[in-house]
């Protein structure tokens, strides 16, 4: 054997690990949600807009279900229940005011963080063992995979209509 196709081998089963850790953390972190969710009272879907809307927001309730990959009318439900329970208002948009935006109420923000505490020193904790060019790396890398789950939902959405 060559030491290209050496090379070639390892790459190989390298690429077979990266995309084996990524199901595990996808596991995991789905887990970790879960959990998460469920100690605070919600659904895992509820937690997921909840989150989107606090990355995004305010964010418009037919934006949020496109991002979030679901139907308009689930969104209305899931909207309602975070709003009965304090998560989130809904206010008319200030250049339109036949529109609405929802937003994150940010005192019930730190309920959520106080849950993913121990992940977010665990992530810091082991950031520590990497520069900052090689965190770089890992978070570009990261972007991109976010970006080809993204695509791959799309064509299975175009797929399926």
């Amino acid at each position: 054997m060559d030491s290209k196709t050496s090379r070639s081998e390892g790459r190989g089963v390298a690429r077979r690990d990266v995309t084996e850790s990524l199901r595990e953390l996808g596991i995991q972190l789905a887990q970790l949600n879960r959990r998460v969710s469920g100690r605070l009272g919600l659904r895992d879907v509820d937690m997921d807009c909840l989150d989107l809307i606090n990355r995004l927001g305010p964010i418009g309730p037919g934006v949020l279900a496109r991002t979030a990959g679901l139907h308009p009318a689930t969104v209305t439900g899931i909207l309602d229940r975070l709003e009965r329970d304090g998560w989130i208002v809904r206010e008319r948009a200030p250049e339109d005011r036949r529109a609405v935006l929802v937003r994150a109420l940010p005192q019930r923000g730190g309920e959520v963080f106080q849950q993913f505490a121990g992940m977010n020193g665990a992530v810091r904790e082991i950031c520590s063992d990497y520069d900052a060019e090689q965190l770089r790396v890992i978070a570009e890398f990261l972007e991109r995979v976010a970006e080809a789950g993204r695509a791959a939902t799309a064509v299975l959405e175009q797929q399926q209509n």
